[in-house]
């Protein structure tokens, strides 16, 4: 599909984009580039990294790659420096690592509640900390005497209720918190914006086949409004507007903070469906199970 946006219009902009190297993160990687973006990318499995930035250096994209798991603070800090030295500033930071899984709460321990809020909320909170001293106006390297841009990829899941989806549902609620306050203090002390985008069912990514897997979805993909699932596209088209300095219909994105914009066709809007418990039971040792062996490298043919 044709952008709507002009190529040039994040040129000369770094954006460090936490996972960025699969699922929405690497479209919001890839559309940056394609609009002028220089882009680094910070995942935990290296191999990943290291083949979505060939893939975009093929593109004629800037590109580097950082492994590191941002729940450890030492991490974040270690990649931003990187990022800094590499590029010589960094003028965006996107947060798009998130853990989720189907479960139901009483099947959930705690430590696997903790784990999810650690990835999404401490995680999110850790790089936009690490990253403020790049970020703020005046910082060495920035060419404009204004803040950088952070964006934070969130959910709607906590905007009623999700079934089986509880340690999601409140590491997103704790994300958009974090974005209105940074909004709130950033942009006031430092004229950084702090915005979100809060992402409806997505086709083609490593999060649906979690959250809803084929062997219970068919029915429920019925009463979806507006159409049935969303396109990565969709939601990097929102990231460059949201990050950039465009005018669009006469509105002014620049002037946008605090913000979590719903990408969702209005699937929100619509009661939460129940999915059979047991059901959710199975999917989720499935899930678990291919994911394990995906990780030792168990062919797909024998999963």
């Amino acid at each position: 599909m044709e952008s709507p946006f002009k190529e040039n219009i994040l040129k000369g902009k770094v954006a460090v984009i936490t996972g960025g190297a699969s699922g929405i993160g690497f479209e919001i990687s890839t559309q940056f580039g394609k609009h002028g973006a220089s882009v680094a990318l910070m995942g935990r499995r290296k191999q990943v990294v290291d083949s979505a930035v060939s893939v975009l250096q093929s593109l004629g994209i800037p590109a580097v790659g950082f492994p590191g798991d941002v729940r450890k603070q030492e991490d974040a800090a270690r990649v931003l420096e990187s990022t800094y030295k590499h590029f010589g500033k960094i003028d965006i930071l996107v947060n798009a690592a998130a853990g989720n899984f189907l479960v139901a709460a009483e099947d959930l321990s705690p430590n696997g509640f903790r784990t999810v809020l650690d990835i999404d909320s401490v995680g999110t909170f850790t790089m936009c900390h690490e990253a403020l001293k790049y970020l703020k106006k005046g910082a060495q390297g920035r060419t404009t005497s204004t803040g950088g841009t952070v964006l934070n990829i969130s959910a709607t899941l906590h905007y009623t209720a999700a079934w089986y989806q509880i340690h999601v549902a409140a590491a997103k609620a704790a994300v958009d918190s974090v974005t209105r306050n940074l909004a709130l203090e950033w942009g006031t002390d430092y004229d950084i914006r702090v915005n979100g985008i809060a992402p409806g069912p997505i086709a083609d990514t490593p999060g649906m086949s979690k959250l809803d897997p084929e062997e219970i979805n068919s029915k429920a993909r019925e009463s979806m409004p507006l159409y049935k699932f969303g396109e990565k596209w969709d939601i990097a088209m929102a990231a460059v507007y949201l990050v950039s300095d465009a005018v669009v219909q006469f509105f002014v994105a620049k002037y946008v903070n605090g913000d979590t914009l719903v990408v969702d066709g209005g699937l929100w809007l619509s009661r939460p469906r129940h999915l059979p418990k047991e059901a959710v039971r199975q999917v989720s040792r499935a899930v678990e199970k291919r994911s394990r062996n995906a990780a030792i490298g168990v062919p797909k043919s024998k999963l």
